[in-house]
């Protein structure tokens, strides 16, 4: 059975059945966190995740986000969005609270998240900056993308 949150006439879901992938890829390759991510990288990391959408009255999804866990003691929250037009009432409050009031997701040790821009978002939700960065490390590859999208296609089996 879904979980699932109501908010002001919108949806909070994780029925896998309703993730629209597409959908997820056209904000994620303008983002500022993975531009030019592949569709294929999109669906692999939804179908790898506990992925949440946020769906409009009209059933629309206008939000995504997916955690990364163990379902037993880490998560990981990323590619979180809402689409512009349907900002300022509450959704993206809304998709953290089914986040962390999903029942995989409770009693873990740590929870982890990135943002550039969303501090005082993820603070009401308990989340603060990291009080050991001298712990925290990190493998980057900025590039992944662009190199991807240069390598040619091979055609059939």
């Amino acid at each position: 059975m879904p979980h699932e949150l109501t908010h002001d006439g919108y949806q909070v879901s994780d029925d896998p059945g309703r993730i629209d992938a597409v959908a997820a890829h056209a904000y994620l390759t303008r983002s500022y966190w993975c531009p030019g991510i592949p569709i294929e990288v999109v669906r692999r990391s939804i179908h790898g995740s506990l992925a949440f959408g946020v769906y409009a009255p009209t059933g629309a999804m206008v939000g995504f986000a997916r955690v990364i866990t163990d379902r037993a003691s880490f998560a990981y929250i990323g590619d979180v969005y809402i689409l512009e037009d349907h900002r300022r009432r509450g959704l993206s409050k809304a998709l953290m609270r089914a986040i962390r009031s999903h029942p995989d997701l409770q009693n873990l040790r740590r929870w982890m998240l990135l943002t550039r821009d969303a501090h005082g978002l993820y603070e009401q939700f308990g989340f603060k900056l990291t009080d050991s960065p001298d712990r925290v490390m990190e493998m980057r590859d900025r590039e992944v993308y662009s190199r991807m999208a240069a390598r040619p296609r091979s055609v059939g089996g």
